[in-house]
């Protein structure tokens, strides 16, 4: 019986032996690590194994307790991981580990980043201005540089650019997050913005507001490409908007999105021949409107939508005044019904725009269609979008009262009515006359951008400062990144 029970001990050790051999007898081949475009917060690692099998990365930064991982890779020899958000001029350790029942690591190993670029060091948070770095919930703020060279930052609640993607030959007008987890990019030729907007007086508001209108389209800030971007840097694609169907005429006007489909939708510049003697004019003139393109990623265009088809010219009061830009037409986005809102700044409304017929479901603002406290009329607004209270939210850059902010309204559609909920105006000196922009954050703070004076802000809902970030350029918007938006690259462990 003893035998027997020796016997059957030794055959499991073999098994055990020939189960460890198969499973474990892996190998290390090589280690290398890279900076893909010379950035200072992104690293490579390639790892090369003797045998297909799965991976991750486990990696830390010098005299810190917090570690991170990537994800676990699909079984290969050959693995390419990337490391993110790394912070610049910073020592790293970290080990390769292939993932089996008892993990496999290599040895610790380190690296060190690069010095940020020249260009992306900057004072960006000042202490003596307020600085609650925990008021941006563990987010970042993303900003995008019109001037060349063109890039996108993401900056932390410190003041690190933590992330950021550069482009030579054109700026970067503005970026969103995709619903795929990418960046869509407006480019446009770069363009000095000033950074000043002390208030005018009303005359001079007027004036200020036509002072841009004029004949050429570029004139308008246009967007003359687009750009999809993966969190690693890599440039999945861009549309040149001349190879686009109506070529040089496909103008961007202010804003990108893609929609749940993937499909591409811009604000674009249209325009109109009309008879200006049927309105006391002379003769036939060039009027500057807006319209909505929907297109795939190869610029092929799915659906089209032009503003001058929904408008009676011959009985417009203001053709005459705003003839070469009658709309201005900002912001874009979706309703909750994948309709659309634009953000129309000469009318001082939000208009909805049905997706599929062109009609316009209703106007909100000064003379639209909801009844509202005329106390709470906005004008020349930015940055429409559906809150994540369901409200409908603008920045507000109210011209006339000179005092800029985020509010947002609760529509009702049965009986019309518009009923103010966030009213975070910001304090007199970030007043800004255009641009700008202003978000829910996940904690119920606010991100607001004051475009026009180079601050963005973490506000609460009464407009109390908690934090600011100094651009040394113009913003043209400011958006949130949350630290979801990493889970596919890296999870703290």
């Amino acid at each position: 019986m003893k035998k027997i029970l020796i016997s059957v001990l030794c055959l499991v050790a073999i098994i055990v032996a020939v189960v460890y051999y198969l499973n474990y007898n892996v190998s290390i081949n090589s280690i290398e690590l890279s900076s893909p475009n010379n950035v200072a917060t992104n690293e490579a690692v390639k790892v090369v194994l003797d045998k297909e099998e799965a991976v991750y990365v486990r990696y830390w930064k010098d005299e810190s307790s917090e570690k991170f991982r990537t994800p676990i890779t699909q079984k290969a020899t050959t693995h390419d991981i990337r490391l993110l958000l790394l912070e610049p001029d910073a020592e790293y350790h970290f080990q390769v580990v292939v993932d089996k029942f008892i993990d496999i690591a290599s040895k610790e190993m380190n690296f060190h980043t690069r010095k940020q670029s020249p260009w992306l060091v900057h004072n960006w948070v000042k202490n003596e201005l307020p600085h609650d770095a925990t008021s941006l919930d563990g987010g970042m703020v993303m900003l995008c540089n019109a001037r060349l060279p063109g890039y996108i930052a993401m900056v932390d609640g410190k003041g690190v650019v933590r992330w950021y993607w550069q482009i030579d030959d054109i700026g970067v007008r503005a970026a969103t997050i995709t619903p795929r987890g990418t960046i869509l990019a407006m480019l446009r030729p770069p363009v000095k913005d000033v950074i000043d907007d002390t208030p005018k007086a009303e005359a001079d508001t007027l004036r200020e507001m036509q002072k841009p209108i004029r004949r050429g389209a570029l004139g308008f800030a246009g967007g003359t490409a687009i750009a999809e971007i993966d969190l690693t840097g890599k440039m999945l694609w861009r549309i040149n908007m001349d190879t686009v169907a109506g070529g040089k005429y496909k103008i961007i006007h202010h804003d990108v999105r893609m929609d749940q489909s993937g499909n591409i939708v811009v604000l674009t510049r249209n325009h109109k021949l009309f008879d200006m003697s049927k309105i006391g004019g002379k003769g036939i003139d060039t009027l500057g409107g807006d319209g909505i393109l929907v297109m795939n990623n190869k610029g092929k265009k799915i659906w089209e939508w032009d503003v001058w088809n929904e408008w009676d010219t011959q009985h417009d009061p203001f053709l005459k005044e705003f003839a070469y830009d009658r709309f201005h037409m900002n912001s874009l986005n979706y309703d909750r019904d994948s309709n659309y809102l634009v953000s129309v700044a000469i009318e001082d409304q939000i208009w909805k725009v049905n997706s599929k017929t062109g009609k316009i479901m209703w106007k909100l603002g000064k003379n639209g269609n909801f009844k509202m406290d005329t106390s709470y009329y906005f004008s020349f607004q930015h940055s429409v979008h559906i809150n994540p209270y369901g409200d409908l939210m603008v920045f507000d850059n109210s011209l006339w009262k000179k005092r800029s902010g985020a509010v947002s309204f609760h529509l009702d559609t049965i009986n019309w009515t518009a009923t103010p909920k966030i009213h975070a105006i910001l304090p007199p000196e970030k007043y800004t006359s255009r641009m700008g922009s202003g978000y829910v954050l996940p904690n119920g703070n606010l991100l607001q951008c004051s475009s026009k004076t180079g601050a963005v802000m973490v506000t609460d809902q009464q407009g109390k400062i908690l934090w600011q970030l100094n651009c040394y350029f113009v913003p043209y918007r400011a958006e949130y990144v949350p630290s979801s938006l990493w889970t596919k690259y890296f999870v703290k462990e």
